[in-house]
């Protein structure tokens, strides 16, 4: 069994729009949550081995506000990668790592959640990312492989969802955003 963590980069920054896409940070209210969510990553006490990560500046800063001591390796092709490319890069690049965690964008994060768990390992956590996976969630999927070569739609369990405003009701959502 392999542990898969997901998370989605905290909200961006969208004050200076003549910087490209790739280029924008975190804006307060992302600060704020990616570090709530590193807090509570670390708290629920999963080791984990390294950080595969889209290159992306929002990505970048989500991941140096969130306090987690992890070896972070960042992959080119995770920056706004589909589910496919981002199932092909766990299976390339999780080599000996028991636990994994990959920091990257939607739609694509949202959609490996969906692949991972069988119509027969549906929960409620399952319902709540189906209905959105918003900035600075946190995913942990089970995975029944022994390899990461064998990642494979179907093979997951989803274990554990989290929400910055499950952590601070203030990071909930924006009224008219």
């Amino acid at each position: 069994m392999k542990l898969l963590g997901l998370m989605r980069h905290a909200k961006s920054d969208w004050d200076d729009l003549s910087l490209r896409d790739f280029d924008r940070g975190l804006n307060k209210r992302g600060r704020k949550g990616a570090a709530l969510m590193g807090q509570h990553i670390i708290d629920q006490g999963a080791k984990w081995d390294k950080v595969l990560a889209s290159p992306a500046a929002r990505v970048r800063c989500t991941l140096d506000a969130s306090g987690l001591d992890i070896p972070v390796i960042f992959q080119d092709t995770a920056y706004m990668a589909d589910a496919t490319t981002l199932l092909a890069l766990l299976a390339q690049h999780g080599g000996d790592a028991q636990a994994v965690m990959l920091a990257a964008h939607n739609p694509g994060l949202q959609e490996l959640a969906l692949d991972l768990v069988p119509p027969e390992a549906e929960n409620a956590l399952f319902e709540q990312v189906m209905a959105k996976f918003p900035t600075a969630a946190f995913a942990v999927f089970e995975l029944d492989i022994d390899n990461w070569a064998d990642l494979a739609p179907g093979c997951g369990r989803l274990i554990h969802f989290a929400r910055p405003r499950d952590l601070d009701p203030e990071l909930g959502p924006e009224v008219g955003h």
